[in-house]
């Protein structure tokens, strides 16, 4: 998966979870959870979220490194489908 792929997935399950997140406005160095205040339902929705659009499996153990949209991005593209 390319980043730029990786990033529309992010952001439209994201979109999904918080439709009142302007994705415009999100520093993707920071953390998401803070940012935007994502609670943990919120979290773990976004997690099996691009589970399901991408067929990639996230072991609960490396959902700190979505922390971040560069984190994410990063995962995403380094991981076999």
């Amino acid at each position: 998966m390319k980043p730029a792929e990786a990033l529309a997935v992010i952001l439209s399950v994201l979109a999904d979870i918080a439709p009142e997140v302007d994705s415009d406005e999100i520093d993707p160095g920071v953390d998401l959870t803070e940012q935007l205040d994502l609670d943990s339902m919120d979290y773990l929705n976004w997690m099996l979220g691009i589970n399901q659009e991408t067929g990639i499996e996230i072991p609960e153990r490396d959902y700190p490194k979505f922390r971040t949209l560069h984190g994410a991005v990063d995962y995403l593209v380094g991981a076999r489908v």
